[in-house]
């Protein structure tokens, strides 16, 4: 047999994707390149990998047991270079970091300057719903999770990064009958956007309106933060959301905050980890860079949210 890492680096990332498209585009690599790239690897065994159902791609048994001893091999050959690259005294290795879907407006910036400064370290960054978050920490699939609401189920370390302020906004030519602050009476009559049940954002509104004794008139409920801005910005309605994931929409006055009394709704940005987890060289360092820089980042970046 003659097939090269090269090869297995793509058949992982076909089976990861679950097409040779989205394969291509992880790669940056054109879709015919890594056509040819599976067929070589196919041509070394007589067994098939893939097979087409409808015009798209399934992963045979066989594929899926290559595909285990790939990521191994590859795993290796990872350790291998980490390991070189240590011996020379550079930090290297992998940092994985589970965030939820809000948090995308805010992590980057937390590792920006980090990983510019450690070239060696690759990143792995899984941005999803709260329970997939959640998920991958318990399995322990990564170092760190980034929650505004800490899991009540796991026995975790957290270390705050960042104040969150959750704020009600609306399309930017709403008009309420009250001018100024509105009472929290408002949300009866107000037709309220919702983010997917088990959302961080959905358990801060649910908190509220419970403690507020108030029935929220609901009129969509969806599966991310993006989807609600846009449904808001066409007029379905209004929805509470970090202040953080609406910088551009409020620059653009595609959308404006709603003064409400009681409002924002306040938690936190926090990084956690397993209490049982034993960090590595490199999530130590990170977590060592978060504690001494997270004052910094949040007054160069974040300060604009103080003005709302």
């Amino acid at each position: 047999m003659n097939f090269t890492l090269h090869q297995l680096r793509v058949f992982s990332m076909i089976v990861e994707k679950q097409s040779i498209t989205k394969a291509s585009e992880e790669l940056h690599m054109t879709q015919p390149a890594v056509s040819i790239q599976l067929r070589k690897l196919q041509e070394q065994f007589d067994i098939p990998l893939t097979e087409v159902i409808g015009r798209k791609i399934h992963i045979t048994d066989f594929g899926r047991e290559l595909y285990g001893i790939a990521q191994k091999v590859l795993g290796e050959i990872n350790s291998i270079n980490y390991h070189s690259l240590n011996f020379k005294g550079i930090l290297a290795g992998k940092l994985r970091i589970a965030v939820v879907s809000t948090g995308k407006y805010v992590m980057p910036w937390f590792l920006r300057d980090f990983l510019h400064a450690n070239p060696g370290i690759d990143l792995e960054m899984d941005v999803t719903n709260k329970r997939k978050v959640i998920t991958s920490l318990e399995e322990n699939d990564v170092d760190f999770a980034l929650v505004s609401v800490l899991p009540q189920q796991l026995a975790v370390h957290e270390e705050p990064i960042l104040p969150n302020k959750l704020y009600l906004f609306g399309p930017a030519k709403a008009s309420l009958q009250q001018k100024g602050r509105q009472n929290a009476s408002v949300f009866k009559e107000l037709p309220l956007i919702f983010r997917e049940e088990g959302s961080g954002t959905r358990f801060a509104m649910q908190e509220y309106f419970h403690k507020a004794h108030i029935r929220p008139k609901i009129s969509l409920s969806l599966t991310s933060t993006e989807a609600v801005k846009q449904a808001v910005i066409a007029g379905l309605g209004f929805s509470v959301l970090s202040i953080f994931s609406l910088k551009n929409e409020l620059k653009q006055k595609e959308v404006k905050v709603i003064p409400v009394k009681g409002f924002p709704l306040h938690s936190h940005w926090r990084l956690i980890w397993l209490q049982k987890k034993q960090l590595s060289s490199v999530a130590n360092a990170y977590l060592h860079y978060i504690r001494k820089n997270k004052s910094r980042i949040a007054r160069e970046h974040f300060a604009w949210a103080e003005q709302y």
